[in-house]
């Protein structure tokens, strides 16, 4: 199940609140797209603005759209131990398929701390577990070696998102981590160096605009035809830069609304473009025929 293309699915507001009749659109346009998995309330999702209420109501609402067509992975981190382990089963309960906990962020835990985190979440859950690694976003790095000892140690620790964007640091885990365990990018960027290196999928940015190539990329990789892959990944270079011109999911949505699929509403702190910006990402999208 853990395998393809799997969007880092936006959370759309609209007037103070979630704004479903959107959400339920954009679901619907990634399932008809080819989209392999939704990744909800992640970093994309901006999980850090939603309020717990919220949280339940949107992930039981997405859940039942989805409606097992596809997995769902529910992102369910932060760096409080509790918390993480009360999210993480809440999200089973809902009808998860999959658990995404981070690296602990502001906290910058030693690589024997983040052992110890995740070994405690795995035993005290029942969703299998897949990690996410950002130091761009998390201030410290998990090594492969912590990677695979964790992997090993934690039979429901199945998988993780790898966004370190270290390529030698991903070869090592995807060499040295146990036979089923699945490494996912975590950079579209480097969706394709790291699916040469092992990797089966990716967690993506990009697949919120464009679904249907991203899919048809991740499965050029899985089947080994590199010449397609290697054009598709030229094909979608200038997009996943322009979806970085400013901290994410800023951009992303920027776009999404210029493609007239949400309304341009954010909670603080993320805010709109800066007008030079968001007409440099307004050419990029008219490169690709989107707006």
């Amino acid at each position: 199940m853990l395998q393809g293309s799997f969007v880092a699915l936006v959370t759309p507001f609209k007037n103070g609140g979630i704004d479903y009749s959107a959400l339920e659109n954009l679901i619907e346009f990634q399932l008809q797209n080819g989209t392999d998995g939704f990744v909800l309330l992640g970093t994309t999702g901006e999980s850090a603005g939603i309020a717990t209420d919220e949280r339940d109501a949107l992930l039981r609402f997405a859940i039942q759209r989805i409606n097992r067509r596809v997995p769902v992975v529910v992102g369910t981190g932060t760096n409080n131990l509790t918390h993480t382990i009360s999210m993480t089963r809440h999200a089973r309960e809902l009808g998860a398929d999959y658990a995404l906990v981070l690296v602990p962020y502001y906290i910058k835990p030693t690589q024997q701390g983040m052992f110890e985190f995740f070994k405690e979440v795995e035993a005290k859950t029942d969703i299998p577990i897949i990690m996410y690694n950002i130091l761009g976003r998390t201030g410290v790095n998990m090594t492969a070696a912590t990677t695979v000892r964790i992997a090993k140690a934690c039979p429901r620790v199945v998988g993780i998102k790898e966004a370190s964007n270290m390529v030698v640091q991903a070869s090592e885990i995807v060499r040295d981590a146990p036979p089923g365990f699945v490494c996912m990018s975590g950079e579209d960027g480097i969706n394709m160096p790291l699916m040469a290196c092992g990797f089966k999928g990716t967690i993506s940015v990009t697949a919120n605009i464009l679904p249907k190539l991203m899919h048809e990329h991740i499965q050029s990789c899985l089947a080994g035809d590199f010449a397609t892959a290697l054009r598709q990944h030229q094909q979608l270079l200038k997009i996943n830069q322009a979806l970085f011109i400013e901290t994410s999911p800023i951009p992303v949505k920027e776009a999404l609304h210029m493609m007239g699929r949400l309304d341009l509403e954010f909670r603080l702190p993320m805010c709109p473009l800066q007008d030079t910006n968001r007409e440099i990402l307004r050419g990029v999208l008219k490169e690709y025929n989107l707006v």
